[in-house]
């Protein structure tokens, strides 16, 4: 190994607190493989979770490995030296199994690339038994695995506290052969093996049907975790190196009860659950062991029962609150006053949409005055930047509703100017601008998205308009890496063969032209009620039917209230 992969590996470790070594011997050996960058990695609370729960276990032994940086990568290109794991620095090819867990899909398009420095074909089909078995989890994992169905050997459907347990000892105990032992995986909740099912299209290019092998159920039900509070989910491990290495993170809740209707989390974690504020308060005392700040983490911070208490109680301990995004709606002066005392200089809220025909559309349930009272709460806050989230391109958007959106910000800019002049010292507004991606499991996933063309012409009348705001900026990610997260959330197991290529930065069209394929038939058109989708193969427990409701409601601009306790009507808590 070059000395500067070895030096760069002992900087990192030496850096960190809470690793956990194993004997290498007589135990399962699991690589926990994040496809993107070191940073971006120990940032992942769902990550660190998994690596902790697979250690606890005399049984097997998990090491992370992670997409090296550029610099590092560079190195191995160079050196033909394999990609390894974090801890020992072994092979990842020297592994039982390698689990990727991935949370964004244009992270797939980094897998080409670790699988060669690991040293492994890319496709199932390619690799021999002895070498190790391919998972994959995560969020992409029960939203739509498909793209990767050709790449991975079996899929954890949903969360990982209930899967594992049933999971390991399976996988320890495996069949003598690698067919036999997939097949038996086939059979546990929770897990999908994309080669016990054959998937036929129709001319047009549809989901046709989708036939399960041998004993592999119909569909695959999403696991989930009913009880949080029977197991811990923070920073098990702390690191200067990542985006929020200045925090503990701590999980309060999982799933959100708003039913926002472009939102995958909304509905791919339900029901919603939280945390208990005792609970809760062991897990900052831990983090606070470590770090003065602590994040708060989930789907619905705001909406959490026991949000302030709890706040008190970190301020209380001499600690500090982060929050990722706030609820407009439930922002209270007590919750400012927190954030403030607790170092914040830039808070961020979303509106989504500029106008109120598209806050319907979506089912966001707020107004123009809830959002201007917001944004007066945190400049009175003195908080000295805003961040406003919001969406272009969704359903039916016309070139009024990108009016109001720029009216908005200027109503929100002379509120931050009047702000910035009596504490004498200006912040900055920025709205963040980004592509609505029909996802699927919700509402919206019947949409189309809107085309590149349209886009980037929505964009450049935003960016001309805010520029004309003084202390006002807009950022957007770019509509190429918008159009590539469409294709890769909402395609099929056809997709994987473009993977190698996408990687490279190919074009689009053309690559799927090359595989027979048309990209509009996944990006922007409509479909119909009836057409079978790729995803399906996976029971999300909300009912199809409640959703295409919700989908005929927004195109009507109807409001359904959230659910509270006790409610059944998608399906999931019946």
């Amino acid at each position: 190994m070059s000395r500067t992969l070895l030096t760069h590996i002992a900087q990192r470790l030496d850096a960190e607190t809470g690793t956990v070594f194993h004997s290498w011997e007589k135990r399962y050996r699991i690589a926990l493989v994040y496809p993107n960058h070191y940073h971006q990695g120990m940032s992942n609370l769902g990550f660190l979770s998994v690596y902790h729960l697979l250690n606890q276990r005399e049984d097997c032994l998990c090491e992370r490995a992670f997409l090296p940086d550029d610099e590092d990568l560079a190195e191995h290109q160079r050196s033909g030296y394999p990609l390894v794991s974090f801890e020992s620095q072994r092979p990842l090819g020297e592994f039982d199994l390698i689990a990727f867990s991935i949370s964004f899909e244009n992270d797939y398009l980094h897998l080409p690339t670790i699988f060669s420095l690991a040293g492994l074909p890319l496709f199932a089909h390619q690799r021999t038994a002895d070498q190790p078995l391919i998972l994959l989890g995560g969020v992409c994992a029960f939203l739509n695995p498909e793209p990767l169905a050709d790449i991975v050997d079996l899929v954890a459907v949903g969360e990982a506290e209930p899967i594992l347990p049933g999971l390991l000892p399976a996988l320890i105990n495996g069949a003598a052969t690698k067919d036999e032992h997939l097949m038996q995986l086939a059979q546990l909740p929770g897990i999908y093996v994309p080669a016990a099912y054959q998937v036929s299209y129709q001319v047009d290019g549809q989901v046709a049907q989708i036939s399960p092998q041998a004993c592999a159920p119909e569909q695959i039900r999403r696991q989930y975790l009913a009880d949080l509070d029977t197991s811990a989910s923070r920073s098990f491990i702390q690191t200067s190196e990542t985006e929020f290495g200045d925090m503990a993170l701590t999980e309060i809740s999982r799933g959100c009860s708003r039913g926002c209707r472009f939102c995958a989390a909304g509905y791919i974690y339900l029901p919603p659950r939280e945390r208990a504020l005792e609970n809760l308060l062991e897990q900052v005392d831990e983090g606070l062991c470590q770090r003065q700040k602590i994040g708060l983490v989930g789907a619905a911070v705001a909406d959490h029962s026991q949000v302030a208490p709890l706040q008190k109680g970190i301020l209380a301990r001499g600690g500090q609150v982060s929050v990722a995004s706030l609820r407009l709606d439930a922002l209270t002066a007590e919750e400012v006053a927190a954030l403030r005392k607790s170092g914040h200089r830039t808070v961020s809220i979303a509106p989504e949409a500029g106008s109120q025909r598209m806050r319907d559309l979506i089912n966001k349930g707020i107004d123009e005055a809830q959002i201007l009272k917001a944004v007066q709460l945190l400049a009175d806050g003195e908080i000295l930047n805003l961040k406003l989230y919001f969406l272009i391109g969704l359903p039916g958007e016309e070139q009024s509703d990108l009016e109001e959106m720029v009216a908005l910000a200027e109503q929100v800019r002379l509120i931050w100017r009047e702000a910035g002049r009596a504490r004498g010292r200006m912040g900055r507004v920025t709205l963040s601008v980004n592509p609505f991606i029909p996802k699927p499991f919700t509402p919206l996933q019947w949409a189309g998205m809107e085309s590149e063309k349209s886009l980037k012409k929505k964009l450049r009348f935003l960016r001309s308009a805010i520029s004309r705001l003084p202390n006002t900026e807009l950022i957007s990610e770019s509509v190429r890496a918008a159009i590539l997260q469409a294709l890769l959330s909402r395609g099929d197991r056809r997709l994987a063969a473009l993977l190698p290529d996408l990687a490279e930065g190919g074009n689009l069209k053309q690559l799927c032209k090359k595989q027979g394929l048309n990209a509009d038939f996944y990006l922007t058109r409509e479909r119909g009620e009836a057409e079978i989708f790729p995803w399906e193969i996976i029971d999300q427990g909300v009912q199809r039917n409640y959703l295409w409701g919700e989908y005929q409601r927004a195109l009507q601009g109807q409001f359904t209230p959230r659910c509270m306790p006790g409610c059944q009507r998608c399906g999931v808590c019946g």
